[in-house]
């Protein structure tokens, strides 16, 4: 995959990259990053001489058919792993549990602590769980990453990607070996969380917002609800209006 869709996406859109150099050559560490579009997980392996692994819905590896299968080949190629989100902490346990192993493989493991990605282009508040605790818990370094512009290649409703330069820029690792073991207090973990978040901001030069992309969705989500409602309703005003102009012209009762 790496020879392959990482051949062809630095030669189709020929990445920049910052920072490189502290990537270690060997051993385990965390890669936290940015999400703006459904192409992060590609470009930033893409870049890099070692493996990175992420973590993916169980569903994209379990669907019947050639098309799940497929589906599932692809996925296993580009290093990511199968999570099951059903149980009652669901993905969060998943993810940590992954991210261990990865770690204790000696390998790169990559996560988004933003949970999903932004819905309009600015950072959101990262969540403490999977990250913060894979930290403590391995006591890995955690390289922070940033992602540039790669939302603007395939925006929401395109199809066809835009021929254009994304960028990656690469942070200092971060050491959090001193809080190791600690993975349980809530205050570290979002302190963890904080600062990593922090780096980041501080690569891609986004905008912070102190909410959860998943609660800013749903606003926005909302938001289009209502929008729609009351066009709905000033629809409805016109109509009403345009009848009732018309049976005061021709003196018949509107319907």
């Amino acid at each position: 995959m790496k020879f392959s869709i990482g051949g062809s996406l630095k030669l189709a859109f020929r990445p920049w990259v910052e920072g490189l150099e502290n990537i270690p050559a060997d051993g385990p560490a965390i890669l936290a990053s940015n999400h703006l579009s459904f192409s992060d997980s590609f470009f930033l392996p893409a870049v890099l001489d070692r493996k990175v692994t992420f973590i993916a819905k169980a569903e994209y590896f379990t669907s019947p058919g050639v098309k799940g299968r497929l589906t599932a080949a692809f996925f296993k190629g580009v290093g990511q792993l199968p999570v099951d989100r059903s149980g009652a902490r669901g993905a969060g346990e998943a993810a940590v549990k992954a991210g261990i192993e990865v770690i204790e493989g000696g390998g790169l493991f990559g996560i988004y602590p933003e949970g999903t990605r932004s819905p309009d282009g600015r950072l959101y508040r990262g969540k403490p769980g999977g990250l913060a605790r894979v930290a403590l818990a391995t006591g890995a370094p955690v390289i922070p990453v940033a992602m540039i512009d790669t939302e603007k290649i395939q925006p929401p409703g395109k199809v066809v990607p835009k021929l254009m330069r994304p960028g990656i820029r690469i942070g200092k690792p971060l050491d959090f070996s001193r809080y190791q073991g600690m993975e349980h207090d809530r205050f570290i973990l979002r302190s963890v969380t904080d600062e990593v978040m922090y780096e980041i901001m501080k690569l891609s030069g986004q905008e912070y917002v102190d909410i959860y992309a998943t609660a800013a969705k749903r606003q926005i989500a909302e938001a289009e609800k209502a929008e729609k409602a009351a066009a709905k309703a000033a629809e409805k005003a016109a109509e009403k209006a345009e009848k009732s102009d018309t049976a005061e012209t021709t003196g018949r009762p509107a319907a």
